[in-house]
């Protein structure tokens, strides 16, 4: 018997011990790596901490992510691994570690129906938002999605901040393609490709694959949709909050911060080799919450965003996207009223310039006369949620909307509970991040009153109805059309139950940002992500 027989009978009587303990355990899952032992509920199956990638460290750092070894004896998925380098914030909890390439999978715990294959669960991963900087995945338990809407939640770590975006002219030569940065990006879709060849596995459907973030997973998912290397990686997508930088930087752009970062850390030479020397203390040191961004590299991204939807170069899937009502009352509370305190009258005119440069800000401010707010912060908050998020959100959905089924939304609960920040001199309103409760159970804490339950389920049912078909409407639910830039209509969110809402472009005064600014967003995109 020859070498090459031998090793394909240990491999057959591996793969058949395997699949017979999985057949008697429904708590070990094979996958193509090796077993792994998840937790049973009475109402869920969770597989937590799955690696999908190699860790990305020493000679792996700052390059593309690479396939795991494999294992034998089953993997404990038990228990949530590593969060991705960051320090500690409102939105993610401080981690030094680079191994942290991990993912989560909650199934329905359906005995019969997996029994006898007679059912494919539709499958939505999670892309977490925090400015492409901070953040983890096991902060949102997707328990409501997955029992009330019958499908697989997949949520997942990718590198973030200068292990997952830094862009170098040293690290573009070491790459093949001649291209740096974008390595979070890289991760989720190799994430992506991971759930392609596991998920059939766990009881899902390969072939019906919604993507989903908010904030920086909501731009991620655009990116995503602008990438061929993405293509037929998913089949719908929603985007939650995402559409504050449809514009992307050029590699070139990035290549520049990046040389001044490797000053930063004391790599004078700028050499890769002197940049993986540098502890992860240091890097997240000498990188901004706000200093992550994609970046147009002829490859994973070949056109920035706009470019790519209005050109029609895109994976044209089903979409949903939306914006929340008051978004930007989130930064103004983090970096002025917590940070300082409320902005003044006095204040008023330097923060609004600062916010859309010397040349505009007399034209906005003329457009939002502090007469017609309560306070400087509120009028703040309506100048940076009009004209980051909520204006070229409806800019991307008139785009779009010639070319794919899109459907669009407000979140509008002006009363609903603020999850990271504590209580400010103004009403929160329905500010960035708000939707997410109604999604998720989230790590911190809190529950809904009973209207926001009514309204959550609602939205359970939309999201999980388009994973399933492309479409959100299904009987129990309020009609939502789809998008026609003609009728301008958008599905309202907002309790007791979604209605159709008419007068968004004129709430948010999009033909002035329109008129000033065209489809993109003034410079305070960049204190958004």
């Amino acid at each position: 018997m020859n070498t090459k027989r031998v090793v394909l009978i240990l491999i057959f009587a591996l793969f058949v011990n395997c699949s017979a303990i999985a057949t008697a355990d429904r708590s070990i899952v094979i996958t193509e790596r090796g077993p792994v032992r998840g937790i049973l509920t009475p109402a869920l199956r969770k597989f937590i901490g799955i690696p999908y990638a190699a860790p990305p460290v020493g000679k792996l750092r700052w390059r593309p992510p690479k396939d795991h070894v494999r294992w034998s004896a089953p993997l404990d998925a038990t228990r949530f691994g590593n969060h991705c380098p960051q320090d500690a914030s409102v939105f993610g909890t401080a981690s030094v570690s680079e191994d942290c390439l991990l993912l989560n999978v909650f199934t329905p715990n359906d005995t019969a129906s997996e029994a006898n294959n007679s059912h494919s669960y539709p499958v939505m991963v999670w892309i977490h938002g925090g400015a492409l900087t901070v953040g983890e995945s096991d902060d949102y338990i997707p328990t409501k999605l997955v029992q009330r809407g019958d499908v697989i939640v997949v949520t997942i770590n990718y590198r973030l901040g200068a292990l997952g975006f830094l862009a170098h002219p040293a690290l573009s030569a070491e790459s093949p393609e001649h291209i740096s940065g974008n390595y979070g990006i890289m991760d989720q879709q190799f994430a992506l490709k991971w759930v392609q060849r596991n998920i059939a596995a766990f009881g899902g459907d390969p072939h019906t694959v919604t993507i989903f973030g908010e904030s920086g997973g909501g731009l991620s998912v655009l990116s995503h949709l602008a990438s061929p290397t993405a293509a037929g990686l998913f089949h719908r997508g929603i985007v939650e909050s995402g559409a504050y930088e449809l514009t992307l930087p050029t590699l070139a752009d990035e290549e520049s911060h990046g040389q001044a970062f490797a000053t930063s850390v004391g790599c004078n030479e700028q050499r890769a080799r002197c940049l993986r020397s540098k502890s992860v203390k240091k890097i997240l040191a000498n990188w901004g919450l706000f200093d992550s961004s994609p970046n147009v590299d002829d490859r994973v991204i070949p056109q920035s965003l706009d470019t790519a939807f209005a050109s029609g170069q895109f994976n044209h899937v089903p979409l949903m996207q939306g914006a929340n009502h008051d978004e930007w009352r989130f930064f103004v509370a983090l970096f002025f009223d917590l940070a300082g305190g409320p902005i003044t009258a006095d204040q008023y005119p330097s923060v609004v310039e600062g916010m859309v440069g010397p040349d505009a800000a007399p034209l906005v401010l003329a457009a939002y006369p502090l007469a017609n707010f309560d306070s400087p912060d509120l009028a703040v908050g309506a100048i940076g949620t009009d004209s980051v998020f909520a204006c070229p959100a409806r800019v991307a959905d008139q785009v779009l909307s010639t070319q794919v089924p899109i459907f669009t939304y407000e979140f509008n609960d002006s009363n609903a509970p603020e999850l990271f920040l504590p209580p400010v001199s103004f009403p929160y309103g329905a500010t960035h991040a708000s939707e997410l409760r109604y999604l998720f159970k989230l790590s911190w804490g809190g529950r809904l009153d009973e209207r926001r339950e009514e309204l959550s389920n609602d939205m359970i049912r939309y999201w999980t109805q388009f994973a399933k078909s492309g479409d959100p409407n299904s009987s129990g639910v309020p009609f939502w059309h789809r998008y026609d830039a003609t009728a301008d209509e958008f599905q309202s969110l907002a309790p007791p139950s979604p209605m159709p809402e008419f007068e968004f472009a004129a709430d948010h005064n999009c033909d002035f940002w329109a008129a000033l600014f065209g489809a993109n967003a003034p410079r305070a995109a960049h204190i958004s992500k």
